[in-house]
């Protein structure tokens, strides 16, 4: 079991600055977007380039120079088990088809778990030049602006971000959609489920709920909306869990309580 505040700090600081450097990578390719060479994994919609791949290799070499005995976990090149207690675990290019397509919707996302746990949270956007950083005990903060979610905001004064993949029918998706809308909500889907984790957090979004993420989509914006007084469903992140997807929940303390019932609505109904 690492100490409370053991190196927390420190990697708290190396985290942030390689959000940026990464940033500034995947915004290069972005804008020469045009000659990158695309490939599908699962299916055409599940796309990645050699940005993904470039992105996770800086942050992975970034990573192991500087704390040799942390783990690392990303999207494109796996798992590096480490002896620390702390597992660093990124996607590169959070939005991917966003990004091939030309769209501003998509993220750097590095997130620092510690006993399986987010304790650092940094989501760059390059496009937007904002960066969102929180870290246990430290709060979030947007550009160095301290983020606090507002109470007063609901699902039916605000908007709800609601992610979908083909891990998920869509007989589910829309009896989702379906449910958020009899309460009087409205939702938005953006491509990213990062990002969309972020805006929660900056309270741009009352809460987001997507059936079924992996870890590197969702860690660091659960400590980005913890931080900024929020709730998130429990996620195990230890073993082999931290290679399964499972359903995302987070959102200010107020429609923490709906969101959940729609969660478990929804789950029963297909």
């Amino acid at each position: 079991m690492t100490g409370q505040n053991d190196g927390l700090e420190q990697r708290f600081e190396r985290a942030r600055a390689l959000a940026v450097e990464a940033g500034a990578m995947a915004l290069d390719y972005f804008n020469r977007r045009d000659s990158l060479v695309i490939e599908t994994k699962r299916d055409p919609q599940d796309v990645v380039s050699i940005a993904d791949r470039n992105v996770e290799t800086l942050l992975r070499e970034r990573v192991a120079a500087a704390f040799p005995d942390d783990g690392f976990l990303g999207e494109e090149h796996g798992f590096r088990e480490g002896r620390s207690g702390y597992t660093w675990v990124v996607d590169p290019i959070d939005g991917t088809a966003p990004f091939v397509n030309g769209m501003p919707s998509w993220c750097v996302s590095i997130a620092v778990l510690r006993d399986g746990l987010p304790v650092i949270g940094v989501i760059q956007v390059p496009c937007m030049d904002e960066l969102y950083a929180a870290a246990e005990g430290k709060g979030t903060t947007l550009n160095g602006q301290v983020l606090r979610l507002d109470p007063a905001r609901n699902l039916q004064n605000a908007l709800t971000g609601i992610g979908c993949n083909n891990y998920v029918t869509a007989e589910r998706v829309g009896r989702i959609v379906a449910d958020l809308m009899e309460q009087g909500g409205s939702f938005i889907r953006n491509g990213s489920g990062a990002l969309m984790l972020a805006y929660v957090a900056a309270g741009r979004l009352v809460g987001y709920y997507e059936p079924h993420m992996r870890a590197w989509d969702c860690m660091a914006g659960f400590c980005l909306v913890k931080e900024a007084g929020g709730a998130f469903m429990p996620y195990p992140a230890e073993g082999e869990e931290l290679f399964t997807g499972k359903p995302v929940l987070a959102s200010n303390t107020s429609c923490y309580g709906d969101l959940l019932a729609l969660h478990e609505r929804t789950a029963a109904t297909v």
